[in-house]
């Protein structure tokens, strides 16, 4: 995958490199993505190293891809492994589990039944996880790219169009088109107010004085929820797109603000 570590100057410079990054992501390469977020709770960062260790005996380190993403959702399976391009789903991974993945389903495609998800209900068990009844009923907004990326990594997020949202709005749009589009879409505050967001941004725009500040609110008001930090683990860019997208409606420019 093509890296970013060159300072874009234009619209025009940041659409190139996202080209460049889309066309040389390979969708069949095997990938093996890992939560490292909850899941090392319960061992995962053990796992993975033993996954890598694996890869490089067997000479499968270029060929096998292993992507440290945040939480993929599913806790009460810990740790948890997607393997694409199959889709596989494997849960309650321990780092014994590892040479059997590698051999059977990374080398041979083959799976390994002792580590899908069987439903309560004594039901046959499930290899997709497409499949598995806890992401079947789920369609992904805010935490779309949450188990599916490294946060680490801006490329993997570029390839999933982050950062396209922020380069149509400086491109293509006013301020007031903007917050237009957001008050529009009916999104609302993650709080128990719900408070509509355009109408926040329309607010900050009309206020007087010349530096306007953009705070980012990640605190965990419910013990346990984990609302923001989901998010914040999984999908940091999201994050750090949506405030800039703000700055742009809300008017601050470089030197007046502070994000």
């Amino acid at each position: 995958m093509t890296t970013t570590r060159q300072r874009l100057a234009s619209i025009e410079a940041f659409s190139k490199l996202t080209e460049g990054i889309k066309d040389s992501f390979d969708t069949e390469k095997v990938r093996c993505r890992i939560c490292i977020t909850g899941c090392r709770a319960f061992g995962a960062l053990e796992v993975c190293e033993r996954l890598k260790q694996e890869l490089a005996t067997r000479g499968l380190a270029e060929e096998v891809e292993v992507v440290e993403t945040g939480c993929h959702g599913f806790c009460a399976r810990a740790p948890v492994m997607e393997i694409d391009p199959w889709g596989y789903f494997y849960q309650g991974i321990e780092p014994d589990d590892i040479p059997a993945i590698v051999s059977e389903t990374l080398e041979n495609g083959r799976i390994v039944e002792k580590l899908l998800y069987s439903p309560p209900d004594g039901g046959e068990a499930i290899k997709l996880a497409s499949d598995v009844p806890f992401y079947a009923a789920q369609k992904k907004r805010v935490l779309r790219n949450c188990g599916q990326i490294d946060p680490r990594k801006i490329e993997h997020y570029i390839q999933r169009d982050g950062y396209a949202a922020l380069a149509k709005a400086l491109a293509e749009m006013s301020p007031e088109e903007v917050i237009e589009e957001v008050e529009a879409a009916g999104l609302r505050g993650r709080g128990g107010a719900g408070f509509p967001t355009g109408r926040k941004w329309s607010f900050c725009r009309a206020a007087e004085g010349d530096t306007k500040y953009l705070i980012c609110n990640a605190d965990e008001g419910d013990p346990g929820a984990f609302m923001d930090r989901a998010v914040l683990e999984g999908d940091p860019h999201a994050v750090i797109e949506g405030m800039l997208v703000a700055a742009h409606a809300i008017g601050a420019t470089e030197g007046r603000s502070s994000i």
